[in-house]
């Protein structure tokens, strides 16, 4: 037995083929046939950020049209979405010390919820987005809100990516890198207006 399996060991080495862990997709079940996308849980000290996230997604989910977008009621599957960390680092700095560019962070949990069962049917941890940026002030830079909208557009194509075809394990960050009690970074400011609340059932 020992001769054998020396014998397929060399083989595969002189084949010259890598062997590598290939994971299977995790498709939903044949039952879903309709997804309603619940409002975005935001578990930051950020303000708004659920609702741009949601509409993120809810505009991806559309374009693809791999499955209809029904409220809540009609639907078979459940897509919930939850921000666990909001993270803003100036990484560069001018002879003054004030910080002329920045990376930002985003991490989300994402589960898909059977709403026959109420059962998550699967989660993905720490889904993530990063945008780095140079300030507004400078040419070419932006706003820490434009920096967002690109880490929104990122993840919500993520989100349907792994909803859909289930490749988004891809994206997942290790959780060795964020640990459990690490803070999210505070609100500079409150924002001018209120920013209004996203329909969870606009159908």
């Amino acid at each position: 037995m020992k001769r054998i399996s020396l014998v397929l060991l060399a083989a595969a080495w002189g084949c010259g083929q890598d062997i590598a862990y290939h994971p299977a997709p995790q498709l939903l079940p044949s039952n879903i046939k309709k997804v309603a996308i619940r409002l975005v849980v935001n578990k930051t000290q950020q303000f708004g950020l659920e609702d741009r996230l949601t509409l993120a997604i809810r505009d991806q989910a559309l374009r693809s049209g791999q499955y209809p977008i029904v409220p809540e009621d009609d639907a078979d599957g459940i897509v919930l979405v939850t921000i666990t960390r909001y993270v803003l680092t100036p990484i560069q700095y001018d002879s003054t010390l004030i910080p002329t560019a920045y990376k930002l962070r985003v991490i989300a949990d994402l589960q898909f919820i059977d709403r026959a069962s109420n059962q998550i049917l699967w989660e993905e941890k720490n889904m993530e987005g990063i945008q780095s940026y140079a300030a507004a002030t400078l040419p070419g830079g932006m706003t820490e809100e434009q920096a967002r909208e690109l880490i929104w557009d990122g993840l919500s194509r993520d989100v349907v990516t792994r909803v859909v075809s289930g490749f988004g394990a891809v994206t997942g960050s290790s959780s060795r890198r964020i640990t459990g009690d690490a803070p999210s970074t505070a609100p500079t400011a409150q924002p001018e207006k209120p920013i209004a609340p996203v329909n969870p059932n606009p159908y």
